[in-house]
């Protein structure tokens, strides 16, 4: 057994040092090392460090100590790495621990001693704890430059702006989500510039809360913040939401950017072609719409009606009977006219030329009375032209004697414009 030991000793003198309850100078070292960016940070820049360990003992267990770390915030990168390496030949464990620190002022800041608690093992196979310090760091960080703005540094950083639907195809009533996603590579949350307000002139806009999310990586946390507004026209055709300007420093080229995010139009569909949604509007236009057959069936009813009123009341032979059949006669035309296109004050003037016509018409000025008190009295009632046609129609005298001279000259005027 002795011969083997001493074979052994011969072959692995590093074995048996491994398990010696002495820890050479050689066999633990503790670094912390941070990664060269080219240039002097600044305030609230990132910098990455490394907490380094190599290891040429058996360890049982561990547990890294990390300082305070005044005068900065920091963000450790994920879970610590362990893996074997050959430096010089020869295997050595080795520990990594990958964080990001921000510094929160100017001048000289320290990153204080890192610590770490291993568990050897002896010449027994008996545990003992043993310390590894790595050395203070000491590095020099710049004032931020003077800007108006919120100060954003940002080792990369990405915007996209996202609808729910087309802005500018929106249905009858309807609003449309807006979202600004925020991808900032090398900054926090609390980095992120406060979500802006949006405004619109003629559009009505409700912000939602935020949401600010962070993913740890070997090159730094990467930060999304998404602001969010639903947004709905308020005059029932469109508006247009105003453009938005968003700073920041690039720390690999060290210039101050601005990312602006433009105007949107968001509008309800039918106003892209024609004027905004009126339902009452549309109603009336539908029911005064008349095609085809019902054209024809209305032109016979009013035929007749006017045959009833001008012919079938009183007894006319010759030309003033003729002329005085409704459809013959172009001042009763005028009444009738106007009343199809529901057009008060042209009906109105058509039966003051019937007024004008018929002398001493006491029934037919009272008529003209009523519309004037419907039309232009403090009620505002809207008028129903039809019943005032029939009124008109019914209630219209002509003496034998005087119908041809002043029928002649009415149907010498000019036709009214309508």
């Amino acid at each position: 057994m002795t011969h083997f030991v001493f074979i052994i000793a011969l072959l692995f003198p590093s074995w048996l040092w491994a398990q010696s309850g002495v820890v050479l100078d050689g066999d633990l070292s503790l670094s912390v090392t941070i990664e060269d960016a080219g240039h002097i940070p600044v305030t609230q820049e990132m910098m990455l460090i490394t907490i380094r360990g190599v290891y040429r003992r058996h360890i049982m267990l561990e547990k890294l100590q990390q300082p305070t770390l005044e005068g900065f915030n920091w963000a450790q990168l994920g879970p610590d790495s362990w893996r074997e390496e050959r430096i010089n030949g020869k295997k050595v464990k080795i520990f990594e621990r990958r964080m990001a620190v921000f510094p929160k002022r100017a001048g000289a800041l320290t990153i204080g001693a890192f610590t770490h608690r291993l568990t050897l093992t002896d010449e027994e196979n008996k545990w003992f704890e043993h310390p590894v310090t790595s050395a203070p760091v000491t590095v020099r960080v710049d004032a931020a430059p003077e800007t108006p703005h919120w100060w954003f540094p940002v080792k990369s950083l990405k915007i996209s702006d996202e609808w729910s639907n087309a802005p500018d195809q929106l249905g009858p009533n309807a609003g449309v989500l807006r979202v600004i996603r925020i991808e900032a590579l090398g900054a926090m949350p609390d980095m992120i510039p406060l979500m802006p307000e949006l405004h619109s002139p003629s559009g009505m806009i409700f912000a939602h809360p935020e949401k600010r999310l962070v993913e740890l990586s070997p090159e730094g946390p990467v930060t999304y913040a998404f602001w969010r507004w639903t947004i709905r026209p308020t005059n029932g055709v469109s508006g247009i939401v105003e453009p938005f300007t968003l700073h920041y420093f690039d720390t690999q080229t060290r210039e101050t950017n601005e990312v602006t995010i433009a105007a949107q139009r968001v509008a309800y569909q039918s106003s892209v072609s024609g004027p905004s949604p009126d339902p009452e509007r549309d109603n009336v236009a539908a029911k005064a719409k008349l095609l085809g057959w019902r054209a024809g069936l209305l032109a016979g009813v009013v035929f007749l009606v006017s045959f009833w009123f001008g012919i079938a009341t009183r007894t006319r032979t010759g030309q003033p009977a003729l002329q005085r059949f409704a459809p013959l006669d172009p001042v009763t035309y005028h009444v009738i006219y106007a009343a199809l296109r529901r057009n008060s004050a042209a009906a109105r003037r058509a039966a003051a030329s019937l007024l004008a016509r018929d002398d001493r018409n006491v029934k037919l000025s009272k008529i003209i009375g009523r519309l004037d008190a419907e039309i232009f009295g403090t009620a505002r009632n809207t008028s129903d032209l039809w019943a005032f046609t029939r009124s008109v129609l019914k209630n219209r005298t002509n003496p034998p004697g005087a119908f041809h001279e002043k029928s002649a000259d009415l149907v010498r005027t000019p036709r009214p414009r309508i």
